[in-house]
């Protein structure tokens, strides 16, 4: 007989919690000793709809779930009313579904995976990570350096980036390791005020909050890595690491652990060669001065 329940859930995201029930049904199934395709069976469904709900691919419904639960055996009504009730959850939208217009899916799952992460890794070569951006900063990019001819939909894209931002200010926040080049800072994007303001965001939220800033000098600039990357660690053990890159047509989700481990030691190495975070504060200020 298989019984279980779902892991704990830290303020998870529908992408994370739909990722972790998935690998709870995977591991429930195994214990049955029960083929994906006798399951997909059982549900009306084939081999790989259940290959897709395990991975967290497909939102999961209610009925089809309650079946399987039923077929693995899982009779502990507690343990399956907790189970269904997070199911109910996984399926509905996230903060950012308002916004859904604006982003193409792959980057609506970033944004899930993002809330769901207890700590962020990122490395970034030609602005402030967007978790890190003031909103005048953020909108001088969006708007192609032409603010004032910023239409609706780059307003709101510019909002999408400030309401991301503020899980760095919840209980529990992830921690964030930033990594940026040093040409990142040189780079006057909006112009003098509101670089200036940037560097002052940067200092503030380096000093309290769950932030960690590094940067590598132009001296060493570009050895270590190609491009700019993002790496996203879980607290629940059923969420693998992430890296996720972004290019013009999409983004990648790289899981595999040898894609991981290498992405691991780029950032170890870039920690190496940038400046210390107390070191990488005083750029920050003498920078600020000369502006």
């Amino acid at each position: 007989m298989a019984t279980g329940e779902p892991a704990p859930e830290r303020e998870s995201g529908p992408t994370a919690l739909r990722i972790v029930l998935g690998a709870q049904l995977r591991r429930l199934r195994e214990a049955a000793e029960i083929s994906r395709a006798d399951a997909g069976y059982a549900i009306r469904g084939s081999e790989s709809k259940i290959s897709r709900m395990e991975l967290g691919r497909v939102g999961l419904k209610e009925r089809d779930v309650n079946d399987l639960l039923t077929m693995y055996a899982m009779n502990d009504e507690d343990a399956r009313a907790k189970f269904l009730e997070m199911v109910r959850r996984s399926n509905s939208p996230g903060w950012w579904h308002r916004y859904t217009d604006l982003m193409p899916d792959w980057f609506q799952d970033y944004v899930g995976l993002e809330e769901a992460a207890s700590r962020i890794l990122t490395y970034e070569t030609h602005f402030v990570p967007g978790l890190l951006q003031t909103e005048d900063y953020a909108m001088a990019i969006a708007s192609h350096g032409r603010p004032e001819l910023a239409t609706p939909a780059v307003r709101r894209r510019v909002s999408l980036r400030m309401q991301r931002q503020k899980i760095l200010a919840r209980p529990g926040a992830p921690r964030v390791w930033a990594v940026i080049d040093e040409s990142v800072l040189h780079r006057p994007i909006g112009g003098r005020q509101v670089l200036l303001d940037q560097l002052e965001y940067l200092l503030s939220v380096t000093k309290d909050g769950p932030v960690t800033l590094q940067i590598v000098s132009f001296s060493l600039s570009g050895y270590a890595a190609e491009g700019p990357f993002t790496m996203l660690r879980f607290s629940e053990p059923d969420l693998p690491d992430i890296v996720y890159l972004e290019h013009l047509a999409g983004a990648l989700y790289l899981d595999k652990l040898e894609e991981l481990e290498a992405y691991s030691r780029v950032f170890d190495r870039l920690t190496v060669d940038a400046e210390t975070p107390d070191r990488s504060r005083q750029m920050l200020a003498k920078m600020r001065a000369g502006l």
